[in-house]
């Protein structure tokens, strides 16, 4: 209680016009506070919403895509070691010819490139996956002034 007395008696101490000073300094005080720390946060939660919301919407969409693909992926009929090695083998020659090559050990299949033009490579790439259900699982690949120089392993599907 001594505190709050000493608080008292020096508040009655100040003249009228220091009192409304100390007063008004008081109030400044605590609404920047309250400014500070309750309403500009809020503010700009509330402005920066809308953008957060189509960010948002467009992940969501793009999932949907994703999951749609992924379902037609799996209601498609499991494709069997041999086919699948015919399809890699098809489509290499086709995209690529006589600058890539490929080697098959067990479940993997290294593709070995020269030259490759990113955007084949990329569409190979997808086509392989869908088709011969084979998956990327490595890369080692360097871009020079022709293309892509490299390899790329592969795992493919399992003899059925």
């Amino acid at each position: 209680m001594n505190r709050i007395d000493a608080a008292r008696r020096a508040w009655e101490r100040l003249a009228l016009r220091e009192r409304r000073l100390v007063a008004v300094g008081t109030a400044v005080l605590l609404l920047s506070l309250v400014w500070m720390l309750g309403i500009a946060p809020a503010l700009k939660t509330l402005r920066s919403a809308p953008a957060q919301l189509q960010t948002l919407d467009t992940q969501l969409e793009s999932m949907r895509g994703l999951a749609a693909q992924a379902k037609s992926l799996q209601s498609r009929p499991a494709v069997t070691r041999e086919t699948a090695l015919r399809t890699l083998e098809s489509s290499l020659q086709q995209r690529f010819g006589a600058s890539a090559q490929f080697n098959v050990v067990g479940e993997r299949v290294t593709v070995t490139f020269k030259g490759a033009a990113p955007e084949a490579l990329a569409q190979w790439l997808s086509q392989v996956r869908l088709n011969a259900r084979a998956l990327a699982t490595q890369a080692r690949l360097t871009r020079n002034a022709s293309g892509w120089d490299g390899s790329l392993v592969l795992d493919i599907a399992p003899s059925s």
